[in-house]
């Protein structure tokens, strides 16, 4: 259990880190783009899947996509039940 606890913590990081750098415009080439990168890379093949199912919702002339969200909830859900 120590393993999945480790790893569900991991995701929990990832998804906050696509969170926050989502906010801010990134340069391409620089030492962020990059992390972006690594971020972004480690954490769609979970959010495209979810995307496709459930759409962004239109709010205020801008889409707020739910699929970080979602996953988040799910992390948390398995964190309580596994890790205590």
């Amino acid at each position: 259990m120590g393993i999945l606890c480790s790893l569900v913590w991991l995701g929990l990081l990832l998804l906050f880190g696509r969170i926050v750098l989502s906010w801010f415009p990134i340069s391409p080439g620089s030492l962020l783009a990059t992390v972006y990168s690594v971020i972004y890379s480690a954490t769609e093949p979970v959010l495209g899947p979810l995307r496709r199912v459930i759409p962004p919702i239109g709010a205020g002339g801008m889409g707020l996509d739910l699929s970080p969200t979602i996953v988040i909830f799910v992390l948390f859900a398995i964190q309580a039940r596994v890790c205590g």
